[in-house]
């Protein structure tokens, strides 16, 4: 089976005046302050999480 890739997410725009639901979303992905970058796993729940947060954070698939 094919391993899965990660994923660089920088969160790009502030959640200032969004959902409390997207503030918590960035947080579980362990965003801490704008423009923060973490590596995550390339799964489909994080893959669930940044699409409703998909308008403020800035994906890149990177090699492990």
């Amino acid at each position: 089976p094919r391993v899965a890739g990660k994923l660089k997410i920088t969160w790009v725009k502030s959640a200032i005046g969004f959902s409390e639901d997207q503030k918590a979303t960035i947080a579980a992905l362990g965003l801490r302050k704008l423009n923060h970058s973490v590596i995550q796993d390339d799964t489909p729940v994080i893959r669930g999480m940044l699409d409703k947060v998909q308008h403020l954070v800035k994906v890149e698939e990177v090699e492990d």
